[in-house]
């Protein structure tokens, strides 16, 4: 755990120039919305499913499509649901959604890279002829044909469905990273001098190759977090996400807005689409910026100016 942390963690403290502003933009925009979905309770003024309130000890149900105002800042939608609620808690989906969905297409690909390069062969061969399949496929088309196996298999569109549905188009990028670098220092001299001295598969495959191999990994995570929630976005948008009354999604209230916008009605789709191209743009700057450090061709490297000493007058000279 401590060699994965160190890995994981290393391009974060050689990150300069540019870099690091884009990475020090990215991560307060990640940030706010990581505040959002741990204190969703404290911070939204309502409950993500709730359509009225108590007033003077009667059940008010909230106006429809009523505009923003001091009672409800961002508006209400057509479903009597507060749309900043919504927006809060969303934010909360739209986190847990991510990072399930990446540790876990992250542990697969990454395992399955490491034993396909190094081991080699047929297994190899079947894994590299099963990956590249997937990858041909779109990955939205991917994502809604397992909505619909796994919305079959677990009982439901929740938030577990929706991101197991998004990892299994996202291990192929890192089994295909993970492979080609794996490939390339297997037969390096330290992993030789490891066979040499009897060490086991599994022993070289951890304490000599997942260090030099995972260096990749943090950009490419980063970068299908974004993906991942766009991803997430369209599949709330076709109906094929999580349903209003399991969790808010921004997605969903998106694809509710449609209507509303013909009407003249801009409250209902702005605020979801909003959150959904802020956190898009914090992982993408992120990632962008965790980029530059690992990508030696980026890199910009400080070097120290050169102070060249005085010359003294040569005794004798005549200048």
């Amino acid at each position: 755990m401590k060699r994965l942390l160190t890995s994981l963690l290393k391009p974060f403290k050689a990150t300069t120039g540019m870099g690091r502003w884009l990475l020090i933009i990215g991560l307060v925009i990640v940030a706010f919305f990581v505040v959002l979905a741990l204190f969703a309770e404290w911070i939204a003024p309502y409950g993500f499913s709730q359509v009225d309130t108590k007033v003077n000890g009667r059940r008010v149900r909230f106006p429809k499509l009523s505009a923003p105002s001091a009672e409800h800042l961002f508006g209400v939608n057509d479903q009597f649901y507060d749309i900043l609620s919504r927006c809060i808690y969303g934010a909360r989906t739209a986190i847990l959604v991510v990072l399930l969905s990446v540790l876990l297409s992250l542990v697969i690909g990454v395992v399955l890279g490491l034993v396909s390069g190094y081991l080699g062969g047929w297994l190899d061969r079947v894994l590299v002829f099963v990956m590249d399949a997937m990858y041909a496929f779109p990955s939205l088309l991917l994502a809604i044909v397992f909505s619909f196996l796994l919305s079959g298999l677990l009982g439901g569109s929740g938030i577990v469905s929706a991101a197991m549905s998004l990892t299994v188009i996202y291990i192929p990028q890192y089994y295909r990273v993970v492979r080609n670098q794996t490939v390339s220092v297997r037969e390096a001299t330290y992993v030789e001098a490891a066979r040499a001295i009897g060490a086991s598969s599994p022993t070289i495959m951890s304490r000599y190759l997942f260090g030099n191999v995972i260096q990749s990994v943090p950009v490419v995570g980063t970068l299908n977090a974004a993906d991942a929630i766009s991803t997430l976005a369209a599949l709330g948008f076709l109906g094929l996400g999580i349903q209003p009354g399991d969790a808010a999604e921004w997605g969903y209230d998106l694809s509710r807005a449609l209507d509303d916008a013909a009407s003249g009605i801009w409250w209902t789709g702005v605020f979801p689409g909003l959150s959904i191209v802020l956190l898009v743009t914090g992982l993408t700057l992120i990632g962008e910026g965790l980029n530059e450090t690992v990508n030696p061709t980026l890199r910009k490297r400080k070097f120290a100016k050169i102070v060249m000493p005085k010359l003294e007058p040569v005794e004798g000279s005549t200048k």
